[in-house]
């Protein structure tokens, strides 16, 4: 099918989407992105792609865990149905097992589109192995839809092994893959040197709630203090509830001349605190992804990867990074410790990382998503 009509189906279309979803729409120019809470376009990717803004989305927690992701409830507009028969899309790709992946199966014979569900990644909270009935009907919506895509080898097993779906109808690539051009706005704050920062400087950056483990990588530090390391700068990039925990955590261990706080700061901006760092240290006790570590090693930075994160696959273990147990202090400090002996640890990893980066650009995410389509079509 020549220029067949695509139809991106985005519960959240964060930054990161944009470059991949812009290369895509340079194949396929009657591609169409539907969105809620839509948030602008990324840096430098203004206007490359149609959005269609769906009104809000709602998340309500159903069951909370300080560890993980819990269980919730996402409510959509369902006026996606109307919106999807007007653009009568030849392909439709839906993130995961939510509302509107539902009806664009259950309406699928209507409209006589294809369906990809893209899982993002497995992990505890959104796996629901233990839920009998969740898995009953994802292993329906698995049976109807056209093909599945995820983004880790771990997402793959989840699909095959669990959801029973077939091998053939599985693709696995990362296609959340961002872009440098995306992280290219200067900012001031970090650039200006107000931070005053000792290197090594080991970065941090997402929500400060417990299920991201800053806590426990505040526990290495304070371990390296005891260790007689003071000379490094932890620099927090993010905002939450847990942080004034956390700065009284940082005062009780004497560690206020270590650690340095930005917060929150806009996306464009983030590659110039990559930029001013030397490691980035991910220490999350659950996350289906991370694109966040991708954004690292496309700027250079060598990966500290909790083992609990998807994109834990990305970090080959002594070449571009390290993957730990976050749980395990004693090993996140000790590893922590090497890069502030030995200063040109990061820079050779960090060579590594953006090599290991070459296959993953947002060209080759848009390729791989166009070979997923050209196989749904093919019949």
């Amino acid at each position: 099918m020549n220029n067949p009509r695509i139809a991106w189906l985005l519960t959240s279309a964060f930054y990161y989407w944009h470059p991949t979803l812009s290369h895509l729409a340079k194949l396929f120019p009657q591609m169409t992105a539907f969105a809620p809470n839509w948030r602008g376009y990324a840096l430098g990717f203004e206007d490359s792609f149609a959005v269609e803004v769906v009104g809000k989305r709602k998340i309500v927690s159903l069951k909370k865990v300080a560890t993980g992701y819990g269980s919730s409830f996402t409510f959509l507009p369902l006026n996606i149905v109307s919106r999807l028969l007007r653009f009568k899309p030849d392909v439709i790709f839906s993130n995961s097992f939510g509302v509107w992946t539902i009806l664009a199966l259950l309406f699928k014979p209507v409209g006589k589109w294809r369906v990809v569900i893209a899982y993002e990644g497995s992990s505890p909270s959104v796996d629901y192995r233990n839920s009998p009935r969740r898995l009953s009907i994802r292993r329906a919506m698995v049976r109807a839809a056209d093909a599945c895509i995820t983004n880790s080898c771990a997402g793959k097993a989840y699909l095959i092994d669990i959801l029973n779906a077939a091998k053939n109808k599985v693709f696995v690539k990362p296609y959340e893959v961002p872009s440098a051009i995306a992280l290219s706005e200067p900012c001031e704050a970090i650039e200006s040197g107000k931070f005053q920062l000792k290197r090594p400087v080991f970065l941090f950056v997402g929500s400060l709630i417990p299920r991201k483990g800053l806590h426990l990588l505040m526990e290495a530090c304070a371990l390296l203090d005891k260790q007689g390391y003071h000379d490094y700068t932890l620099l927090v990039v993010g905002d939450g509830l847990q942080r004034q925990e956390l700065e009284e955590f940082c005062d009780r261990h004497a560690l206020t001349n270590c650690v340095r706080w930005a917060g929150r700061v806009d996306y464009s901006c983030l590659g110039a605190y990559f930029r001013q760092a030397d490691v980035f240290v991910l220490p999350t006790l659950e996350d289906t992804w991370g694109v966040v570590v991708l954004e690292a090693m496309v700027l250079g930075k060598p990966v500290l990867c909790s083992q609990l994160a998807g994109a834990a696959e990305m970090v080959i273990d002594g070449e571009n990074g390290y993957r730990f147990d976050p749980y395990d202090v004693n090993k996140l400090a000790e590893i922590m410790s090497q890069f502030i002996r030995n200063p040109s640890l990061a820079d050779s990893m960090g060579h590594k990382s953006q090599e290991l980066m070459t296959p993953y650009s947002p060209e080759a995410a848009a390729q791989f998503l166009a070979e997923v389509t050209n196989f749904v079509l093919k019949d």
